[in-house]
């Protein structure tokens, strides 16, 4: 008989965001007339930018004429896309569009890119965190630290003591809302270095960055392209949860150790990868995210962000106004709050669905440290989520 492969078992029963649906499929269940507020799941609710879908619509008329029709396209990405991105995201930082790899989501890539490295790295993952990064290297087998993440080190965890082979970092944090300073990233690249550990940089948020002094990315950092990996998406940032679109950067002098001592490519490996298991984006797509950054649409998509934002800062302040001391919502779409009197994440998260129905992210969902806090997202429309925020913020005073 085949067998499986047992890392899986080790995994919790189901993923955080299948048994938020789940609960809350449960009381619609129960209360199918009910109205219910969903700021839980980080899913954007406005549509993509104009100069966007004129793109789109441009992409799909050139596929149906055979002269200008696109089958396979390239792995890494169109030259079009990885061109535009090089000169509007990292100019000035010296990334070459040959290390820029385009994708279907920052999500896939963080847990994908684990296929090129041993089973054998020890890897750092902050705490709470996104659990793709938990999971993935799970299923992997490896083994996991956990860097505590807290308001005493502003939620951007403590440099580690020991050494790390890999490291994952993201910012704006999911799920904290929390930014890192320049400071606080050279620290981290500085570790990286002198250790010789490969810091994977989950950046999916960076354009919701509006404090000049907080870095976009990693490779504002001298020395990081010799030590870090970075992710981003179009998913928060133009609207493309549904359209899937995304990329990173491997930076070609970035390089890993064999078990004979070699130095390896990690920008040829992760082509070799791609190149095997993944038949690239669509060409649609890429000609989307193209037109995010054309002059029309980086006026459309910012206007969007700038709408996330404004209802980041009423949740904010609604949170603040409730006691629940809110950290994020900022610089990033999500607010990180703490539950009233220390309240068990999950009990918080039915006691505000069943009595407002309202549905946030239980903080313990996240791992450990994010026991006694909890997500909410900035994606609802503001009037719904003001509604939410009242709706909250009667129930907290009610205990």
């Amino acid at each position: 008989m085949s067998q499986i492969n047992e890392n899986y078992l080790n995994l919790a029963q189901r993923y955080l965001f299948s048994e938020v649906a789940a609960r809350v499929s449960a009381y619609l269940g129960k209360n199918p007339s009910a109205k219910i507020i969903r700021m839980g799941i980080g899913d954007v609710t406005q549509p993509i930018a104009p100069a966007v879908a004129q793109a789109m619509h441009r992409a799909v008329e050139d596929c149906c004429h055979s002269e200008t029709f696109h089958g396979y396209g390239p792995e890494p990405g169109y030259d079009f896309l990885r061109n535009a991105i090089v000169e509007n995201d990292f100019a000035g930082l010296g990334i070459k569009a040959s290390e820029v790899f385009v994708s279907d989501g920052a999500k896939s890539d963080t847990g994908n890119i684990g296929d090129i490295f041993s089973q054998c790295n020890v890897i750092g993952i902050t705490d709470p965190v996104y659990p793709v990064y938990v999971d993935t290297n799970t299923m992997a087998g490896r083994r996991i630290v956990y860097i505590p993440c807290n308001p005493g080190n502003g939620f951007t965890g403590d440099i580690p003591d020991q050494k790390l082979d890999i490291i994952y970092l993201c910012y704006p944090n999911n799920p904290t809302g929390a930014v890192i300073s320049r400071e606080k990233l050279k620290a981290w690249v500085d570790y990286a270095l002198e250790n010789q550990s490969i810091i994977f940089y989950d950046a999916a948020y960076e354009a919701f960055i509006r404090d000049p002094q907080i870095p976009h990315s990693i490779y504002e950092i001298e020395g990081a392209k010799r030590c870090a990996i970075e992710f981003r998406s179009f998913s928060k940032t133009a609207g493309f949860t549904g359209i899937r679109c995304a990329f990173n950067v491997v930076p070609e002098e970035l390089t890993a150790r064999s078990s004979d001592g070699r130095e390896i490519s990690l920008n040829h490996l992760w082509d070799r990868r791609q190149s095997c298991k993944f038949n690239g984006a669509s060409y649609i797509s890429q000609r989307a995210a193209e037109a995010v950054y054309s002059p029309e649409g980086k006026v459309q998509v910012k206007a969007v962000l700038d709408g996330y934002l404004e209802t980041a800062a009423v949740i904010r302040a609604s949170l603040q106004k409730a006691g629940l001391n809110p950290v994020g919502g900022e610089n990033s779409p999500y607010i990180w709050a703490q539950t009233p009197g220390g309240m068990p994440s999950w009990d918080f998260f039915d006691l505000l669905l069943n009595r407002a129905g309202v549905v946030v992210t239980p903080g313990a969902g996240f791992g450990q440290a994010g026991e006694g806090y909890f997500r909410v997202t900035a994606f609802s429309s503001k009037d719904q989520s003001i509604e939410a925020m009242e709706k909250l913020n009667q129930l907290v005073k009610s205990l």
